[in-house]
């Protein structure tokens, strides 16, 4: 099924990505391998993780190259593609995979917190799809995966950027599958769970929480792979503007923004009705204030 496509995988030196890269080559695409080796946080540089990437699809039999531009520049971006049409010819699927945190309660965030975050995710994103959508429209195909996260989509504390970046993610991959599905182009999005670098300070104190971090450990990154192969190949021809988690042996299909309920008045609406008519009408329907935590909260299966 994704035999001999070409597929840029991006942020791939470790981590998700790094599994999404050996997933696609076992399945025999051919492989841009995207990476800076910087840290969490977007700082330092090193092709060494990403070199690492190619050389472990090179010594099983597959085929890779690395990419190290950046994903957060327009120009760079186009670069990326540009490695991938160079050293195999073409493109067919691009999984935005690159991120970086810089996590900070939202009155103490800086500017430079914000918009280092947002350049990578949601930017990056953008950057990247816009630069493959070019030869997808030319080639009438192509397959977008975006990795979003639940903090996004339902919320988390202290990630006002990185949550902004997520769930704009999940609304840019909805205007792609919108505006490409002409052109046989597909546009999805996962969440992915995976214990790693962004997890590694969870406290261990108690026994419920050394209970609970040891079923979390079972979140390996290699569980999210096989979606994220599955939605780039042909069997997913009919799966577009999706969004889904992934969390251990768990697949989860997310609901997307929908009217809940409503409430009409012919004359129109004062500041009274508005609190006698209107708010008790909604109220019940209001969300909780909850983090992705505690709207997930049942233990991996």
């Amino acid at each position: 099924m994704t035999a001999e496509k070409v597929v840029i995988v991006t942020g791939g030196g470790g981590g998700i990505g790094r599994e999404i890269c050996l997933a696609y080559a076992k399945a025999g695409a051919k492989v841009v391998v995207n990476d800076l080796g910087v840290n969490l946080e977007g700082e330092g540089g090193s092709i060494g993780p990403g070199q690492e990437t190619v050389e472990m699809i090179i010594a099983s039999g597959g085929q890779a190259v690395l990419d190290t531009h950046s994903v957060a520049d327009w120009d760079s971006a186009h670069k990326i593609v540009n490695t991938a049409i160079d050293a195999f010819g073409g493109v067919d699927v691009v999984v935005n995979n690159a991120g970086i945190v810089r996590d900070r309660i939202f009155h103490k965030m800086t500017a430079e917190e914000w918009r280092s975050v947002i350049d990578v995710h949601l930017n990056g994103a953008f950057y990247v799809s816009r630069a493959a959508a070019e030869h997808f429209r030319a080639q009438n195909s192509g397959a977008f995966v975006h990795m979003t996260s639940t903090s996004g989509t339902i919320g988390n504390f202290g990630q006002a950027n990185y949550s902004a970046a997520k769930l704009g993610i999940l609304a840019l991959s909805k205007s792609i599958a919108l505006d490409m599905a002409r052109y046989n182009v597909r546009s999805n999005c996962i969440a992915p769970f995976a214990w790693g670098r962004m997890m590694a300070n969870m406290p261990e104190e108690t026994e419920a929480q050394k209970k609970r971090v040891a079923l979390l450990r079972q979140m390996t990154p290699e569980k999210n792979a096989p979606l994220a192969v599955f939605l780039g190949s042909e069997a997913a021809a009919d799966v577009n503007a999706q969004v889904f988690a992934t969390r251990n042996n768990e697949i989860l299909l997310l609901s997307q923004s929908r009217p809940v309920r409503s409430v009409q008045r012919a004359e129109g609406w004062t500041q009274e009705t508005l609190e006698n008519h209107m708010l008790p009408s909604l109220k019940p329907s209001f969300y909780d204030l909850e983090t992705s935590g505690q709207v997930i909260s049942w233990d991996p299966i």
